[in-house]
């Protein structure tokens, strides 16, 4: 009598690799997409930097050799050497489930205090002018609003007031919620955009598509939310991209690299010397407010600053010269 066969023994699922738990642990913690991308990649530069050896073999020295290296050899900027620490650490921390009591050996790069580049409004108006279409729009509104350029291609319909003239900015830096002014001056230009971003979202939703990205699972708990015209980009891309997270076609908003691009050479067709980026136009935003005499308080909650201290740094334009100081040279 034969007997029965055995059943294979079911599979055991394979735990995921490092990198693979990282990400996954990112996208728990609700992280953005850019710091996944981020702490991805300096984790996988530092296991290569030791050889390929797991991070549970290494310790403060070999954390600090890697940071050291990227200091002195690689010689970069003291952000992205505590970028490197802090993604490091995560690593540690979140997915490795260490204790670590010789996270305080390492030390975090002393980041130099610098006095941001201001235009002119002479020089603002020259740059603007040689901008032109939505490049132009955007930039306007960097200038208009104090906004950084990803809180302006993130901008969605909704959060456009025009009757009570103000823009909502949708978890700024800090993931903080803030109002900032919409100028008067750009309400017809934003209203002729937002036109060609309805026509482009129709678009979408005659091939069966038009459903944008949502914070925080809003899709699933509002099911029309994503095709909806309030949800939408008012800057969106002009082609659909598939999400590297969820796999889904969609259209995103603009890349914020078409508008630096677009700025630096409006910047040196208009033969503005100074380092131009269109994070230049949020300072030059706060700079001419205070000029103009607005109170500090007011400027630092249009910025969306925490504390106070960081938006008086824009105080050191105010006085002509420096410091309002006369030169005893002029006085010969």
């Amino acid at each position: 009598m034969d007997a029965f066969p055995v059943p294979p023994a079911p599979a055991v699922p394979q735990p995921p690799k490092l990198l693979e738990s990282l990400r996954q642990r990112i996208r728990v913690l609700h992280y953005s997409i850019r710091t996944e991308q981020a702490y991805v990649d300096w984790a996988r530069r530092f296991i290569l930097f030791h050889g390929k050896r797991h991070p549970r073999e290494l310790g403060a020295p070999d954390v600090t050799a890697f940071l050291t290296h990227l200091a002195v050899e690689r010689n970069v900027s003291a952000s992205t050497q505590n970028q490197a620490k802090a993604a490091i650490l995560f690593l540690y921390k979140e997915v490795l489930q260490q204790d670590l009591p010789w996270l305080d050996e390492v030390v975090s790069a002393r980041k130099p205090r610098r006095l941001p580049v201001v235009l002119t409004q002479r020089e603002v108006r020259e740059l603007l002018l040689h901008l032109q279409g939505t490049q132009w729009l955007v930039s306007s509104l960097l200038y208009g609003t104090g906004m950084r350029i990803l809180e302006a291609l993130r901008l969605r319909v909704k959060d456009v007031e025009f009757e009570r003239r103000e823009l909502i900015v949708r978890e700024g830096k800090g993931n903080k919620d803030r109002v900032t002014v919409l100028p008067e001056n750009l309400i017809a230009p934003l209203r002729e955009q937002m036109e060609r971003a309805r026509m482009l979202h129709r678009k979408d939703l005659d091939a069966g598509l038009g459903a944008v990205w949502l914070p925080d699972a809003l899709a699933v708990k509002y099911a029309n939310a994503a095709t909806a015209w309030g949800w939408q980009y008012v800057f969106p891309s002009a082609v659909r991209s598939v999400d590297p997270r969820s796999g889904v076609e969609r259209r995103h908003h603009m890349l914020e690299q078409s508008v630096q691009k677009a700025v630096a050479l409006a910047a040196r067709r208009a033969g503005i010397d100074k380092p131009c980026t269109p994070h230049v136009l949020r300072h030059s935003f706060a700079t001419h407010l205070l000029q103009a005499g607005y109170d500090i308080r007011t400027v630092q909650e249009l910025l969306g600053h925490k504390d106070v201290s960081t938006t008086m740094i824009y105080t050191h334009v105010l006085n002509k010269g420096g410091r309002g100081v006369l030169s005893p040279l002029d006085a010969l």
